[in-house]
This record gives C-alpha cells, structure tokens and sequence, in this order.
C-alpha cells in the first residue's frame, strides 16, 4: 500500500514510517525542510514539501495515495483553538480528496478536538475507511519532549519528585514503538467509523511515576495537596490530578482495540522505561 503520512518526522511520526516500510508499504511523508526530508528518505521514504496550510497539497497527495495516516499538529498552546482549525480545515481537505474511494483515513485524536473527531466520522458516511486513534497522555520511549520530560524537569529543578493526594490517580501510557503499530494496523484492517486507544499500561499510579523519577535523580517522592498541583506542575496540574483511566474506561477501550486489531503491545511499559534510565541523561 503506498501511504501519504502527515507529521512524518515527528516523535510519533517517524517511527510509523519506519513500521510501514518494514511492513512492505511504501511511504510518502509531508515536511517543512531539507534536513527533514534527509531523514525520511535516509528511512526509505518519498518526501513531500508542505505544511498543513497546503490544502491544494494535502488534497493531491491523498488522492495519489492509497490510504492515509494524519499525525501532523500544530501544538501551540498559545492558541490552541487555532491550531484545531486548521487541524480541521486539513483533514476536511484530505477528506474531499479520499471521498468515494474506500480508503483508509487514520486520524489522531486531540484534546478538545471534538468538531474534528466529527468530521472525520461522518467521512464513512461518505465512502472512506476513517478511523480514530487515542493516544495514553504518555507516548513514551526515546525522545519523548511530553509529559514525563516535563515531571523529570520540574523534579530536578524544584528538588523533589510530587504527586497529588495519595498518588493513587492512574495514568495510561504506551510506547512509541508499540504506537506505531498500532497505526499500522489500523491502516491495514481498522472498520470503518473504529475509534481505538492507543494504551500499552492501562493505568500507572501517579506516585508510582514520581517514585521513579525520584530514585533516579536522587530525591524525594513527595505528596502535594490538589491545591498546591497548579503552582508546583503549571499547567500539568490539571493533568495529573486526573485519574485517567477511570474517566475514560481506558482498561474496556485498550482491551477492544486489542480484540479487533490483533494489537498486542511488546515494549517496555513506561516504569520500565524509566528506569533504563535515558530519560535522565542531559
């Protein structure tokens, strides 16, 4: 199958050309420079110039394709409604393209990204394979800049690893690797309208993570009350205080999406992860 992949560079997005093109695909990946398209072709890609402003772009190279996966966003929480819009204004260009065709449009989903979650399954009413995956809140693995970098960093600076109440709130998580396969899958046999959750760990105690990370920089797990959160993790507070996999029934959702794809994660879980330790070499 001859795939056109949007964010083909990024953390994500490169480890799903390369599980493609192991997979016998061939692969097209949308980037923005020289060195960008250095990199997909050294992996055995085409590259295609452009960014997510290039309906006309978008449109041609997903007609040419025979199934797309979307991954590229504009992650700019200065205006993050901004950067829905145009994520939306894409995937209804790529949509218009594939109409008819029964293919497969393989999406991401983002936080309050629900109009274009919307569009993109209205898009089987309309003769195209479109599917929704979920990633955990951590897509973990080398060169992760996400979530945990950010708990990492805050640790080391403010002299203590923290978690919220009794810690016992749970995070799911996934490697990139087993990420990427997912993706592929999901391109591969994914049934039209699927919405698929992307979780490896189906729930990891926020203190169990803080935990790590404290032996591994040598400093304290620390307890923080919920009204403390905001001032020690900035933005993240909101984030850590959830319990995740309760809000979203994430053991049910993991355990569908393994029935129906066949996906069965194989990398290190997140602990594990942390404790090879190259999360914490500068």
């Amino acid at each position: 199958m001859h795939v056109f992949v949007t964010g083909a560079t990024g953390y994500i997005g490169s480890a799903v050309v390369r599980e493609l093109i192991s997979a016998g695909h061939t692969v097209t990946g949308l980037c923005r420079s020289e060195e960008k398209a250095a990199g997909l072709q050294a992996a055995g890609a085409e590259a295609l110039y452009g960014t997510l402003d290039d309906l006309d772009t978008l449109r041609s190279a997903a007609a040419a394709a025979d199934g797309v996966i979307h991954l590229a966003f504009t992650n700019d929480f200065s205006n993050f409604e901004g950067a829905l819009a145009l994520d939306l204004r894409a995937v209804e260009a790529m949509g218009t393209a594939l109409e008819g065709s029964g293919k497969p449009f393989i999406t991401t989903a983002h936080a309050n990204g629900y109009a274009i979650d919307d569009a993109v399954l209205a898009m089987t009413e309309r003769g195209i394979r479109a599917a929704i995956v979920s990633l955990s809140p951590s897509v973990h693995g080398e060169g992760d800049s996400g979530f945990i970098p950010m708990m990492i960093n805050i640790a080391r600076a403010k002299g203590f690893a923290a978690y919220i109440g009794d810690g016992t709130n749970c995070w799911p998580a996934v490697h990139r690797l087993d990420a990427a396969v997912l993706y592929r899958l999901a391109l591969e046999s994914a049934p039209a309208g699927s919405q698929l959750l992307g979780a490896g760990d189906e729930g990891i105690p926020l203190r169990e993570i803080a935990e790590v990370i404290g032996r591994q920089l040598n400093v304290p797990a620390v307890s923080i009350t919920p009204e403390e959160a905001a001032a020690h993790f900035g933005f993240l507070g909101t984030i850590a205080a959830f319990d995740i996999t309760s809000l979203y029934n994430t053991a049910q959702a993991s355990l569908a999406t393994r029935e129906l794809l066949g996906w069965k994660p194989v990398q290190p879980g997140l602990i594990s992860d942390l404790e090879e330790g190259h999360y914490f070499v500068f």
